[in-house]
Order: structure tokens, then sequence, then C-alpha cells
């Protein structure tokens, strides 16, 4: 997938891609304008819709009822290195939900393509070039 990275102003900064535009932001401590998320909470967003996406998938096929299901992602912050030390996601299961799936639908949540990208990362080529 290409995507275009583009500047339009203060600290803001925009992905253009399929037709689209997702716009990023810093907060207001940070010199931003709050005017979106900042590129790291999209990131982990992306974590949580991503596994979210494969569990609601999962419900639809097997035609479990999804009302009050819903999944709660909480990140730890390793302050030494500067980064999240882990992510928890609990799956917050619809009454009814059978308790034979219980299982797969933590396995299912597992199988998120963004996660699949942390625990086995892409290469990374940054390079620039003169206008």
């Amino acid at each position: 997938m290409d995507m275009k990275i583009t500047f339009p102003g203060n600290k803001k900064v925009a992905a253009e891609f399929d037709g689209r535009v997702v716009m990023t932001d810093q907060p207001r401590e940070a010199g931003g304008d709050g005017s979106a998320p900042a590129p790291f909470d999209l990131f982990l967003a992306a974590l949580g819709t991503c596994a979210g996406i494969f569990v609601l998938s999962f419900c639809k096929k097997r035609e479990i009822p999804t009302e009050g299901l819903e999944i709660l992602q909480s990140a730890e912050w390793d302050e030494a290195a500067h980064k999240v030390s882990k992510v928890s996601l609990r799956i917050k299961l619809p009454k009814g939900f059978p308790e034979k799936y219980r299982e797969s639908v933590i396995s299912t949540a597992n199988l998120c393509t963004v996660k699949k990208h942390l625990t086995a990362p892409p290469a990374f080529e940054v390079t620039a070039e003169a206008a």
C-alpha cells in the first residue's frame, strides 16, 4: 500500500491513501493543537480495532449476538525504555455468549494482523531525495 505523508500545519501530519486522509496531531502540551489523535495513539488503536474486527467476525459467523461485546485495552508504559512494555486486551463477552467458544474467541483475537507485524516486524528502509 502506498501512502503520501503531508504536513498541513503546526504539528499536524496527514496520511493520504485510497482516497482517504488520516489526520494526526500532537497534544497541546507537546506543542500541537490537539485536533486529532497522535500517531502513537493511532498505533495503539490499530491493535485494539484489529483484534476487534476478528472478534466481531467470529461472533457474526456463528450468529452470536454482539450487543454488549467490547474489548478493553490497556497499555503499560516502561519509562526507562520509553515504550510500551505490555498491551492487555480484555474481551467483555455479551450475555449468553456460549462458554464453549471462550478460548476460541481469545485465539481469534490473537490472529490480529497488526499484532503479527509486531511479533515478526518488517524491514524498514528510509531514504531522502532532493526536491
